[in-house]
């Protein structure tokens, strides 16, 4: 067997720099798992134990201690999930002859319904955005960030980094790039179009100004002061937040997933394939798109009222 590493930062780091390069984790996926098990190896260590020689019975006590903490069943599922690749890399890696972590059962993730918004809060929510902001181009750009979000269903950190680029030429349809680096097509709205069109006339005008005092000019659809260059997922989530307070929407219904959820349930209640929505929304698994139908259960049981002929009144039709 090879010398497992002495510390277990570099067993964080290694498995993670293999999982980035192997399986394309994204870098959102990355960090949680690196969270998580900085959480982990902190407890391993108060209880004066040694990664190279835990058991199962310690792993199961750590869990029990997450349990404790109160923490979420989703997100001890999570840390188990990060515990059992960080084992199984260091089995393939011969630090390990075993994976204590691999016939532990998870706690089970309980399906929870979407929150979703109206259509017609969705509209205020636009309307909102289209008048909020202290300038011309604030407003520009968030008339686009909304309007983007709703008609793509893109996750948030997705429509952030999207590039300039993307929707140069007033394209019908963009190119995503999403979790594990995974590539789709969505098509785009003509409101949507007509709001990137107005907010890349601004940018094009800012970066003209920009170029004559000879600073860089930013690639992104979304720009940022931050290193990133973009706008942050943290600011595209405070100013959803003001925009539901301006449109009289409950703050706390409006995440940039609760309008991911709303782009596909209101796609269904229009009659949009579940397999269609799947492949807008980058899922991998359709029983992922299929919570989606559980919000639709009074609609669809009003369409079978309404229209099957053994629920009408009277006589059935023939």
């Amino acid at each position: 067997m090879a010398a497992a590493p002495a510390s277990p930062d570099r067993w964080i780091s290694a498995w993670l720099d293999a999982l980035a390069a192997e399986a394309g984790a994204a870098r959102n996926t990355q960090l949680s798992y690196g969270r998580d098990l900085l959480d982990f190896t902190a407890w391993v260590a108060r209880q004066g134990l040694d990664l190279a020689q835990l058991t199962r019975a310690d792993v199961e006590s750590y869990l029990v201690f997450c349990d404790a903490q109160g923490l979420s069943t989703a997100t001890r599922a999570r840390r188990l999930s990060a515990i059992r690749g960080l084992y199984r890399f260091a089995f393939d890696e011969g630090w390990r002859a075993d994976n204590p972590a691999l016939r532990i059962g998870g706690p089970g993730r309980q399906q929870s319904l979407p929150k979703t918004l109206s259509q017609d809060e969705v509209t205020r929510l636009i309307d909102a955005a289209r008048a909020h902001g202290r300038t011309d181009s604030d407003r520009l750009r968030n008339a686009a960030l909304m309007e983007l979000i709703y008609a793509t269903g893109l996750r948030v950190t997705e429509l952030v980094t999207l590039p300039q680029a993307a929707l140069r030429g007033d394209p019908r349809m963009i190119l995503v790039r999403g979790k594990g680096d995974k590539e789709r097509m969505v098509p785009l709205s003509a409101p949507a179009r007509a709001a990137a069109a107005a907010w890349l006339a601004a940018l094009d005008a800012e970066a003209e100004a920009l170029r004559k005092a000879g600073k860089p000019v930013p690639k992104h659809l979304f720009p940022g002061a931050g290193a990133a260059g973009h706008l942050t997922r943290q600011n595209a989530f405070a100013l959803l937040k003001t925009f539901a307070v301006k449109a009289g929407v409950s703050p706390d219904k409006v995440t940039p997933h609760v309008l991911r959820h709303a782009f596909a349930t209101h796609l269904l209640q229009g009659g949009a394939d579940l397999r269609v929505i799947q492949t807008l929304l980058g899922h991998a698994d359709l029983a992922t798109t299929e919570i989606y139908t559980h919000v639709l259960e009074d609609h669809l049981r009003d369409l079978v009222l309404t229209h099957h002929p053994l629920a009408r009144k009277g006589k059935p039709d023939r």
